[in-house]
Parts: structure tokens; C-alpha cells; sequence
């Protein structure tokens, strides 16, 4: 039964997981727009999220890490996620003389559509979640 619960709600929290992420990233990329030869980072959502999904339905290969002093599975220079996606260097859409490749407008525009979506995930989640207990209650 609650392997049947979990598979109803595995899509949802992967999405939301992978969106947190993404809102990490996205607000480290605004946080940096002054620093000078910082470069942008993204990722694949779509591609993140299929892969999430499909290694979830195939048996964990990778060790969990129970302690704090275990090492995470991402690279020491952060272009791995704990899950395995690769972060990747946005492309400029203009060349700066300090190397910055930040682009303010294309950020808040990524941060804003990225927080609806969670927001989203969120409300469904919520709307699953409801839907399971009036049917436990019996629809009352």
C-alpha cells in the first residue's frame, strides 16, 4: 500500500526537489551579477527530471550518506548535483568587459517562471494529497 502511495506521489516530489534546485542556482546566479568572471549556471530541467524519474524506478547503485562528514556525490567544483545532474554554463547573450556572464533579464525571468512552477507543484501536490484522504474518509 504505501509503495502504491509513494509511486502516486514520486513525480511530484522529484519536480519539487529538482525546482528547489533550480531556485538555488538561479538565485546564486543573481547574487553574482557584480562578481567579476562569474559565469551563469543552469540546468536541464526536463532531462533532470526524466532521469530522476527513470533512476528511481531502477534499483539505487549509489551509497547513501548517513553521516555529515560522509562525501556528497557531487564534484568539489559544484557542476554536479547531488542527484547527478550536470550544471551547465549559460551561453551570453552579450559579451561584458569583466567577464560576467549574468544577464539580469533572462534571470529574473528564469527565477519568476521557476517559482510559479513550484508553486504549482506545490498546489497539485496539495490537490493529491486531498484527494487521497477523501478517499480514505469515504468521500465525506
Amino acid at each position: 500500500m504505501l509503495g502504491k502511495l509513494d509511486d502516486y506521489l514520486r513525480f511530484q516530489e522529484t519536480a519539487l526537489a529538482l525546482r528547489a534546485q533550480r531556485q538555488e542556482i538561479l538565485a546564486s546566479n543573481i547574487a553574482n551579477a557584480d562578481t567579476p568572471n562569474y559565469k551563469a549556471r543552469d540546468f536541464d530541467f526536463q532531462g533532470a527530471l526524466q532521469d530522476a524519474l527513470t533512476k528511481q524506478s531502477s534499483p539505487p547503485g549509489v551509497l547513501a550518506t548517513t553521516n555529515a562528514r560522509h562525501i556528497p556525490r557531487g564534484t568539489p567544483d559544484g557542476n554536479t548535483l547531488p542527484d547527478g545532474t550536470q550544471v551547465q554554463y549559460r551561453t551570453p547573450t552579450q559579451n561584458t568587459v569583466d567577464g560576467n556572464t549574468v544577464d539580469m533579464d533572462v534571470e529574473r525571468a528564469q527565477f519568476a517562471d521557476n517559482a510559479l512552477r513550484y508553486e504549482a507543484g506545490v498546489t497539485v501536490l496539495n490537490q493529491q494529497i486531498r484527494a487521497m484522504l477523501a478517499a480514505v474518509q469515504g468521500g465525506q
